[in-house]
């Protein structure tokens, strides 16, 4: 059992909770900013999480809800308020409503994550700040500090997997709720590496192909929010052709772009597409969330063999940056 230390202060109006691990402070750092790793620790073992959103930048938001065992959901939110990278972090940590909306019925509170090293590994201390008695006693008597406790005691097993699941991971597609799936790639590369690769015309049609046979004629990238793009493709016979396009909606270089994007000479609504790029120990971990408009759109892109085409240009991509490092 990781967690060490448990003390509730209604005086202070705080609960700090303490985990040593056997491991560097750098692995620990990566269990909470990789999305398919929290998953695996944030919620009790009865209620696990899933995360549609992960944005660990000042500023950024995170989206998740857990499911219950006869599948009820309750979801929550994170707004990052600081980020040290390997030091710790802060956010606002509150509950959201079905449609992801700020739940202003329920308290937030404020959540300070300490990361250190120590003799035997590294330490992790939560800090969680509560608005007034009021709220700190409703969010006790709801079971937070069970679950919570319950939540981080699932740690240790994720952080002896934490390597090789890093480390050997291929292009991967979850599904996170009807309409929504991310892919998630860990790229040999740093984090300014992999960005400039997605918005430098000539990087990408190096390395945006798919399979082999393909080339990609047409380039244009967005730069500015507001702007669009378009892209397309052509097999090497000149036989087939299709494309993409679609509009720069939000950007926080180089961490996070998100993008709608529709087949080229269709009229069906758009999906919206959300990149992120955070470093890790083996590079640089890209997670895509893409939204469908209807689960039979989702259902038949997956289909198609989306997630293999795009582990080919991923290995196109990480191979290159390899040649140039």
């Amino acid at each position: 059992m990781p967690i060490t230390s448990v003390t509730s202060d209604p005086v202070a109006l705080t609960l700090v909770i303490v985990g040593d691990y056997a491991v560097p402070v750098e692995r620990l750092w990566e269990a909470w900013a990789d999305p398919r790793q929290i998953e695996r620790f944030w919620g009790p073992p009865t209620w696990p999480a899933t995360f549609v959103r992960h944005d660990m930048t000042v500023g950024g938001r995170s989206d998740y809800f857990m499911t219950g065992p006869e599948g009820e959901r309750s979801g929550g939110y994170w707004i990052f308020e600081t980020v040290d990278r390997h030091r710790g972090f802060s956010i606002r940590d509150g509950f959201s409503n079905e449609d992801g909306s700020t739940n202003e019925d329920m308290p937030s509170m404020r959540m300070d994550m300490r990361f250190e090293s120590t003799g035997d590994g590294s330490r992790f201390t939560s800090t969680s700040t509560y608005p007034d008695l009021t709220s700190m006693e409703r969010l006790l008597e709801m079971g937070m500090l069970e679950g919570i406790t319950a939540a981080l005691g699932q740690m240790d097993d994720v952080l002896d997997d934490l390597a090789s699941f890093v480390a050997g991971l291929a292009t991967h597609s979850r599904l996170l709720d009807d309409t929504r799936v991310r892919v998630s790639r860990v790229i040999r590369g740093t984090v300014e590496q992999v960005w400039t690769a997605h918005h430098d015309a000539a990087l990408m049609q190096r390395w945006l192909l798919g399979p082999d046979g393909w080339t990609m004629p047409v380039c244009e990238i967005a730069t500015t929010v507001g702007q669009s793009y378009r892209y397309e493709w052509e097999s090497d016979d000149g036989a087939h052709r299709f494309g993409f396009e679609g509009e720069l909606i939000d950007a926080q270089p180089p961490y996070r772009a998100v993008t709608t994007e529709r087949m080229i000479g269709t009229d069906g609504p758009s999906t919206v597409n959300e990149l992120t790029l955070r470093a890790v120990a083996g590079g640089t971990l890209l997670s895509i969330v893409i939204t469908y408009p209807t689960q039979e759109l989702r259902d038949q892109v997956l289909a198609t063999g989306m997630t293999d085409g795009m582990e080919t240009s991923y290995a196109r991509l990480e191979a290159m940056l390899t040649v140039s490092a």
